[in-house]
This record gives structure tokens, C-alpha cells and sequence, in this order.
């Protein structure tokens, strides 16, 4: 779920033209709502040398992490999660989500971000205080009267690039398909184990509750006269704990749950044509039609994180060392899976 504002971009896309004209398609944005003017559709960028990759800190890198001290703006009661909003001392802008999901959603963008996709800044901040915080409702639970706060994300917002309120896509509909960007896409879900995949066909049902939205955006990061959009999955925070598709069947962040359904990440080929255990939202657009070749695609960028990186990002994500472990070698077991198959 996508509150109206993105993280200002850190890093230019540095994906030469050759590349870009084979990865990305350029058109009127295929979005459910608000019809775009043509422009570059981007999906994924080049992250260059993954093995150096800083997942500790991520897309936004050290120097954006936010600074103390914080000044309580609002709460935001979007969502299903306790939210506010806050200032920092640099003057800069973040979405602060307390519960279940921060761990998970630092984590999984450090992935992400590490094979290539488009993400937030954001960052796992243990323990602070916010000050001036008044008339709180659903974040009183996580943040006691003296403002003092633990286990949070906090997301940048700012003005650029700017999230497209009202322009959202999905699975089924977009610039993408068919490609090995967007079937790389779903594979690291599924490794993820992310089940909540809502896409614009949740945002536009008639149903007035908090799961009717999308958790699939696209951002303008350059403007007229070539206006690029960049395309992407924005809410990680279902991730890492046991796939499905009812309450009840799933969870997030719970590893044992997560390394319990490792072996059947992969369940076989047939006819090229990959088989998964994973189960979710919109089940058989993430998991129908990938094929080995673009597990192979993946695992140019995916197969050069290491363990070290793992653990790095994990522990930037506030883990405790007993569940880094489990994740290290679970992670590491869907990720030879694929090698596997890869090698087929």
C-alpha cells in the first residue's frame, strides 16, 4: 500500500542505450486509472557490481538515514498497520510504520534493490523519540506518551520523484509482459514469500475496506519533454514468513515458518516451464508462465549476493542473530534451487 508521496531518487540509471531499448518498452503507460503521456517505461536498472552492494543501508545509502531528533507530525491511518508522520532534523519528511511488517519490508528492498528493481529509501531505526506527538488512536499502541518509540521503518517522502496517485498497474496489465525484468519480478516475491500482491484490480473493487488497494505504483522520475516512469512492487512488509492465500495459512517474518516451506520453493520443470510451491494473492499471474531462462536472467544479479550481504542486510533490517542465521541458510537453499534448475 502506497501512501502519495516517493523517495527521492539516490542513484541515475546508468544502463547504457543498447540496454535500456532491450529491457524497457516506451509508449503510453499501460496504468489502471489516469492515462499517462508517452514516455520511458522502466522496470529494473543495472545495479552494477552486486557483490559491493551495501545492503545495511541500502538504496538510500548511509547518509540519508534519518536524523534525530524527530518532530511528530501526523498520524496516518491508511493501511492496516499504526503509521505517522515525522520531520527530521534535516528537514526531511518520513512515513514511520510500527508492527510486524518493518522488519520484513527493510529486508526485502534490500534484495530487491540489490537484483536491480526500483524501491523506496528506507531504513530500520531500533529506538527514538518523537517529539510534540498529540491525539494519537491506533499508534498508541507502539508509541508511549513520552514519544519514545521502538522496532520502526522509516520511509522517505518527498516531492521527487512523484508518486502517480491514481495511476496504478497489475499483473495482467502493463509494459512488461513476457520479459525475464518482470518474471524476475515475481520469482523474488515467491522467494520472498511476499503473499500480499494486490495490484490495481484491488484498488478499483467496490470494497471500501483497508485490503482494497494496490500494492504495485509507478513514479515519474524525469519530466517533459521525455518523461520517464519507473515501475514497481511498493509494499514488501508480507514477506519472509509461510506463503498463502487466506488468514489463518500465512504470516510474515516468522523463520521457521519460512524455512519450513523452502523445499518446495521449487517444485520442477515441465517443458521449460518452471513449477512453485508459493501461494498468494492473484496466485497464477505470479506463478504461471516463467521459464528457466529467465531464472538464469535472475541469477546474473541474484547469484552474486553473499552470504556476508545477507547477513549485513539482515542485521540492518533488526534482526537477532538466531534469526539471521535461519534466513541466511533458508535464503541461501531457494536461491541454489534455482541454480539448479538454471543449470538444467
Amino acid at each position: 500500500m502506497r501512501p502519495p508521496v516517493r523517495s527521492a531518487s539516490i542513484t541515475l540509471v546508468l544502463s547504457l542505450i543498447c540496454i535500456l531499448c532491450a529491457f524497457c518498452q516506451t509508449g503510453e503507460s499501460e496504468s489502471q486509472g489516469k492515462t499517462l503521456p508517452a514516455g520511458e517505461n522502466l522496470l529494473w536498472s543495472d545495479p552494477g557490481d552486486v557483490a559491493a552492494l551495501d545492503l545495511i543501508d541500502g538504496f538510500g545509502g548511509a547518509g540519508n538515514r534519518p536524523a534525530p531528533p524527530f518532530q511528530f507530525e501526523s498520524e496516518d491511518m491508511s493501511g492496516t498497520n499504526p503509521k505517522v508522520k515525522v520531520k527530521d532534523s534535516k528537514g526531511h519528511t518520513w512515513s514511520v510504520k510500527f508492527g510486524e511488517e518493518v522488519k520484513p519490508s527493510v529486508f526485502a528492498t534490500r534484495l530487491l534493490w540489490a537484483c536491480g528493481y526500483f524501491v523506496e529509501t528506507e531504513y530500520y531505526v531500533s529506538y527514538g523519540r518523537l517529539e510534540g506527538v498529540k491525539d494519537l488512536k491506533r499508534a498508541r499502541s507502539a508509541i508511549q506518551k513520552d514519544g519514545t518509540f521502538t522496532d520502526a521503518r522509516f520511509q522517505l517522502r518527498a516531492p521527487w520523484p512523484k508518486y502517480l496517485d491514481g495511476s496504478n498497474w497489475s499483473w495482467t496489465s502493463n509494459p512488461f509482459l513476457g520479459t525475464s525484468q518482470l518474471n524476475g519480478l515475481k520469482i523474488l516475491v515467491m522467494l520472498v514469500s511476499n503473499w500480499d500482491t494486490k495490484d490495481a484490480r484491488d484498488k478499483d473493487s467496490s470494497s471500501h475496506s483497508a485490503y482494497a488497494d494496490s500494492n504495485l505504483a509507478i513514479f515519474q522520475s524525469a519530466g517533459p519533454p521525455n518523461p520517464r516512469y519507473e515501475y514497481m512492487m511498493s509494499d514488501w512488509g508480507a514477506s519472509f514468513g509461510k506463503w498463502g492465500t487466506a488468514p489463518g495459512t500465512r504470516n510474515k517474518f516468522r523463520c521457521l515458518d519460512y524455512q519450513a516451506q523452502s523445499a518446495d520453493f521449487v517444485k520442477g520443470v515441465d517443458n521449460d516451464v518452471v513449477r512453485w510451491g508459493y501461494s498468494g494473492k492473484h496466485n497464477d499471474d505470479i506463478t504461471q508462465n516463467i521459464h528457466v531462462s529467465d531464472v538464469r536472467w535472475l541469477l546474473q544479479y541474484l547469484g552474486k549476493v553473499t552470504d556476508n550481504q545477507l547477513r549485513r542486510g539482515l542485521a540492518g533490517s533488526g534482526a537477532t542473530p538466531d534469526e539471521i542465521d535461519c534466513y541466511v541458510g533458508s535464503i541461501r537453499e531457494r536461491i541454489g534451487q534455482l541454480q539448479r534448475i538454471a543449470s538444467l
